[in-house]
This record gives structure tokens, sequence and C-alpha cells, in this order.
């Protein structure tokens, strides 16, 4: 009996062991290189509240579009997505759209029909 419990933990060991070198694996980080960007503009925006935002945009040789939004004190990567006017960007819950000049921004936590947690952002010309 002695023997089979030793071969029993040696055998959760080595489980253990392979379990725990599983874990280890992750892949490559994605860098913003692999999807070519090209021509970032930089736009300020002047919002309701007097807030001033200031908005990256990247357009990449694949067609997709993405934006840099502050939100919260925090930088937030957003992607392009399907519009019925204008460019709809989103990143988690929120969603910054804009049309010419103007721009908004949602969060969509806050229900439905919610109003825009900044309203009324206009591009800032230089």
């Amino acid at each position: 009996m002695r023997k089979w419990l030793v071969a029993a933990v040696g055998a959760l060991a080595g489980l253990l062991g392979m379990a725990g070198s599983i874990a280890t694996v992750s892949a490559a980080p994605l860098s913003l290189s692999q999807i070519q960007p090209k021509n970032p503009q930089t736009h300020k925006y002047t919002c309701a509240t007097g807030k001033i935002l200031q908005v990256t945009y990247w357009n990449a040789v694949n067609g997709q579009s993405f934006a840099l939004v502050p939100v919260k004190g925090q930088s937030m990567l957003f992607v392009n997505t399907l519009s019925g006017s204008g460019a709809k960007y989103q990143a988690g819950s929120y969603t910054w759209w804009t049309k010419g000049p103007r721009a908004d921004l949602y969060d969509a936590t806050a229900g439905e029909n919610a109003p825009p947690i900044l309203s009324d952002c206009v591009t800032i010309v230089r």
C-alpha cells in the first residue's frame, strides 16, 4: 500500500508541475506595427462643459480606423464601427461619435437613451 501511495503522490506532483508550465504560456503582445497605421492626426476638441480633449486618429493600411480618446483620465483606444452618419468609434462601453467637426462621448452602461457624458465637443481650429 505504501508503494501505491508514493506512486500516487509522484503522479500528482508531476501533473501539478505540468499545470504550472501550461499556465505560463502566453501569446506575443499585439503591437500597432502589426496593423500598419499611417498618418496619425491629432485634433483638440472643446466640449459644452468646457473640458478640452486631445484625440489622435489613425487610418490603417487594411481600412481600419482607430482613435485614442481620453476617458475619465485614461487614454483608451477606440475602433471604428459601422455608423449611419459620421464616424463612430467604440472601446468597451464607450462610444466616441464624430460628425464633421463635432463629437459626443457616450457610455452604454448609463442606459440606451442616456445623454452623452461629453456633448457638443467641437474641433478647435489652430
